[in-house]
């Protein structure tokens, strides 16, 4: 018998639906799609010599968008055309006045602003590279990245003050570039000098200044965080920063009309390679902001009409604290009223995503994961609650692919904070569903560098991340020093750091999901948890370096306490509580949190500034009940003398 098509097609249209909401094909397929075109763009560009961004704005400025915003700045516009007038005459004064040359590396130390994207753009238009100076340092860490570089030129923006004499002596020094090379030339950018570059004639350096070069080529050095240590070059290779912007906005779905606001600091890939240069190949509108603060974001959101805000790290939750924002003239709550439809970021934490989105009617999260040097990246749009706190997610085709090529999810050894390897044939082994192993991605073991360049002149660092002979003899896979856990639904979360996961009681403690509960508690502003060693004792404690909206009386201890006791296990449970202040919370220059100086001061309150406080049995009465108390100098000589067990 023949079905009558009127039932056929909605039972198959049902079907389909149903098909589509278990594998997530369209999901999918908006991934693939965008991911090989990306590729294969970059393969034309490569073919035809233009994988250098430069190329990208001069198409930009003589197409029929020349006159539409690129980059928006306190209320000033360029246009593409206008950015590329501008480029043409930083980079003809940097090639006459300082004789910068093709494949030359020049440091600039610039805080945010269009100078900033002009240098930038200046230096790639003659051929030669960057090398982006965190603004933030000074001294030590500010002369080790300058020489790291290999620069003989340092372009300093006017308005900071992190060049003390002490720096300049040292960088002006005969030896300081070694062998013989002198020492360095710093170019502070005053206002008499901004005026000259302007008045340069525009020059287009002939294409063979920008030519000749490979896909793993230096386009950008930029420095990591040294959060462990001092910072390290990482090399961004050509290939990098056209495939992760390439990829980004289509995948975003971005527009020509679109804006994209950022405070996040330009000298930092997230705002550098998926901010501006994202932006750049969409052919859609950038607006900078200098610095970032919870009292300027929003006002400058609504001015420059953003579609689009970047966070990174901590961004979410310090606007999530911050008081609504009320029209001054009406006291109307104007937290919602701006055109922004995406956030795009990495770090949104799970406690503050949905509470995020509420507060201030943003219908997507677009998170990412990657991190400067490494090879490759997850991605997670997200418009409902399906895949709300992850950092990644795919459906069914694309993780078939992902499981068996590109990236591995293995088991830890957490005495040794390496992949555990089987003492039989000596390989790892990769995780079951929903457990937390380490994230790597695979490399061409016989063409390593074609994916990842590593770091400059820093063969120990670059080897340190590469882990071979991981499934079988000879391979070779990226280690990214983070633990995740994938889910059946292939959502990826963020499980922990290496290292920041502590053993205690013989039972591992991951710092983020401690982090994460504790930041749902409705007096915590923000939990940075760290394990601590303690005199007498084995493994590490846990303590809360914690931000309060109300000071710490008794009843409001005796609340977090009751409160972590209910969400963690009782391992997990922070045994200290360090009360900071908003401001001093040690943080990255993107608002990531930092821990090696809180696990280095401890508990000693000879090394703690702020009050700390310990888990102990309080209440009142005859019912007593485990509460944070004060924690003094006279309970840490007990501690040191063994008296106190924990």
């Amino acid at each position: 018998m023949q079905v009558p098509l009127s039932i056929v097609a909605p039972a198959a249209a049902a079907s389909l639906a149903y098909l589509n909401a278990r594998m997530s094909l369209s999901y999918d397929w908006n991934v693939v799609r965008n991911f090989f075109r990306a590729h294969l763009l970059i393969r034309i560009r490569d073919r035809r010599g233009r994988v250098n961004g430069f190329y990208t704005l001069e198409a930009h400025a003589q197409s029929r968008y020349k006159d539409r915003a690129f980059v928006v700045y306190e209320g000033k516009e360029w246009s593409f055309k206008q950015t590329y007038e501008t480029v043409l005459k930083y980079g003809a004064w940097l090639k006459a006045k300082h004789g910068v040359k093709p494949r030359e590396i020049v440091a600039i130390n610039f805080a945010n602003s269009p100078t900033f994207v002009f240098m930038w753009l200046g230096l790639w238009s003659i051929g030669a590279q960057p090398a982006f100076i965190n603004y933030n340092l000074t001294g030590k860490a500010l002369l080790h990245c300058v020489r790291t570089s290999t620069a003989r030129l340092l372009l300093v923006d006017d308005g900071l003050d992190t060049l003390t004499q002490e720096v300049l002596d040292v960088a002006s020094a005969a030896d300081f570039r070694g062998q013989g090379q002198g020492g360095i030339e710093i170019v502070t950018f005053t206002p008499d000098v901004e005026s000259e570059v302007l008045n340069t004639p525009g020059f287009r350096a002939p294409d063979s200044d920008r030519g000749g070069r490979l896909l793993s080529d230096i386009g950008i050095l930029i420095f990591t965080s040294g959060t462990t240590g001092l910072p390290k070059a990482a090399i961004v290779s050509w290939n990098k920063c056209n495939l992760g912007s390439n990829f980004a906005f289509s995948w975003m779905g971005l527009k020509t009309n679109d804006r994209l606001y950022t405070c996040m600091p330009l000298y930092h890939s997230s705002a550098a390679l998926l901010g501006l240069l994202t932006v750049l190949e969409a052919g859609a509108s950038i607006a900078i902001g200098h610095r970032f603060s919870t009292k300027t974001f929003w006002k400058e959101v609504r001015e420059s009409n953003a579609t689009v805000i970047q966070y990174v790290g901590e961004t979410c939750r310090y606007l999530l604290a911050a008081p609504p924002q009320l029209d001054p003239e009406t006291g109307e709550n104007i937290d919602k009223k701006h055109r922004v439809r995406i956030a795009f970021g990495n770090g949104l934490r799970p406690d503050v995503w949905d509470r995020f989105k509420e507060r201030f009617g943003i219908r997507t999260i677009a998170e990412f994961y990657a991190s400067t040097e490494g090879t490759s990246g997850t991605w997670n749009y997200s418009s409902n609650d399906f895949s709300s706190g992850a950092i990644g997610r795919n459906g069914m085709i694309v993780q078939a692919i992902l499981l068996t090529r590109m990236l591995a999810i293995v088991a830890v050894d957490w005495s040794t904070e390496q992949p555990l390897r089987d003492p039989k044939t000596g390989l790892c082994k990769r995780v079951e569903w929903d457990q937390p192993g380490e994230l790597m991605y695979r490399l061409d073991e016989k063409n390593i560098k074609r994916s990842f360049q590593g770091y400059l002149n820093n063969d120990d660092a670059t080897e340190g991340k590469i882990m071979r002979n991981v499934f079988r003899k000879g391979d070779a896979y990226f280690r990214t020093g983070d633990v995740v856990r994938l889910d059946k639904e292939g959502r990826l979360y963020f499980n922990d750091r290496i290292g920041d996961t502590f053993r205690w009681k013989s039972e591992n403690v991951s710092t983020s999901e401690v982090s994460q509960a504790l930041g749902l508690h409705p007096s915590i502003i923000e939990a940075n948890v760290y394990g601590i060693t303690i005199p007498q004792h084995d493994g590490r404690a846990g303590c809360a370096a914690i931000i309060l909206s109300q000071p710490p009386t008794p009843s409001l201890l005796a609340s977090i306490a009751d409160y972590a006791f209910a969400n963690l296990p009782r391992f997990a449970v922070p045994l200290f509580l360090r009360v900071a202040t908003e401001g001093t919370m040690p943080l990255t220059g993107t608002n990531k949190q930092q821990k090696a100086a809180l696990r280095e001061q401890g508990v000693d309150p000879a090394k703690c500034t702020e009050k700390v406080f310990w888990l102990k049995e309080g209440g009142e009465g005859k019912v007593k009940t485990m509460t944070y108390i004060p924690f003094d100098r006279r309970d840490w000589e007990e501690m040191k003398g063994g008296r106190v067990r924990l």
